[in-house]
């Protein structure tokens, strides 16, 4: 099969990859058959996934705005996927032009993506990387190149710790990113969850991505608290996404699969 001018040599189009599924189910163009089929199933199996995709990606500028307005001019975007309508740096940069925000993923094509479309601006980069491995992450030359450590910095974690196994410690991944931010800084996610009366979909669902390399579990709101640790979590907490400063003009149906939250590191710490 050839592949298209966008793709990497030697990307595997057998495999679907969770960020080529999201760029599907959001109505992006980045993704392969493989990804396509994957996501048509996931919707067959949850008709109402789609949405819940739609309402994660409304937390996320809601959340970019509110920390643009609280100051912060940094953005450190784990797990970003590929870039749709509505990036991290369109939205912080249209509120604050001096916005930087760097993208990390592991998945080559969202990376590379994310170069072309951030060619020519300065303030905005993309870089490979494992959320597992956070040290590599911070100490990747161009991320300290572009993102000044010893001010506040956002790092946004948003739909990618539900693919972080509890063996892998997802509380001590997010203690060590906040390890090595200043006070005043912030850590922001989006986190699948069970919800009543959608077992049997979401078990479907989680079946499925149990056939890829990415399975996907479900975390209660204590146990997203939990991850979030030793941080201050802003009002009002551990909610559903839509459920998290809202829009008053966005007449939005509540997703409670998706939580949301952003604590904040202390000044003091």
């Amino acid at each position: 099969m050839s592949l298209p001018d966008w793709a990497p040599a030697g990307v595997d189009t057998t495999v679907p990859n969770a960020a080529r599924v999201y760029d599907y189910a959001l109505g992006g163009y980045h993704n392969f058959a493989v990804d396509r089929e994957f996501a048509e199933r996931a919707m067959q199996a949850w008709p109402g996934i789609g949405r819940v995709a739609y309402a994660n990606r409304a937390y996320l500028g809601r959340a970019v705005e509110w920390l643009v307005d609280a100051g912060v001019r940094q953005f450190l975007d784990i797990g970003s996927g590929i870039p749709t309508l509505g990036n991290v740096h369109e939205v912080a940069q249209a509120l604050a032009p001096d916005a930087r925000v760097m993208y990390v993923d592991i998945d080559e094509v969202a990376v590379m993506h994310s170069e072309a479309i951030l060619a020519g601006n300065p303030r905005a980069a993309a870089v490979q990387g494992d959320l597992r491995k956070p040290q590599e992450i911070l100490a990747n030359p161009r991320v300290q190149e572009l993102l000044d450590l010893g001010q506040p910095v956002a790092v946004l974690l948003v739909a990618v710790l539900h693919f972080i196994a509890d063996e892998d410690d997802p509380a001590g991944i997010v203690r060590e990113l906040g390890d090595a931010l200043v006070g005043g800084s912030y850590v922001a996610v989006s986190h699948f969850t069970r919800t009543t009366g959608l077992d049997s979909e979401q078990d479907r669902v989680t079946k499925l991505y149990d056939q890829t390399p990415t399975s996907v579990r479900a975390r209660t709101p204590e146990q997203v608290a939990e991850i979030l640790g030793g941080l201050e979590l802003i009002g009002p907490g551990v909610v559903p996404a839509t459920a998290w400063h809202p829009d008053p003009e966005v007449d939005e149906p509540e997703q409670p699969a998706v939580l949301a939250a952003v604590g904040r590191k202390s000044v003091a710490n």
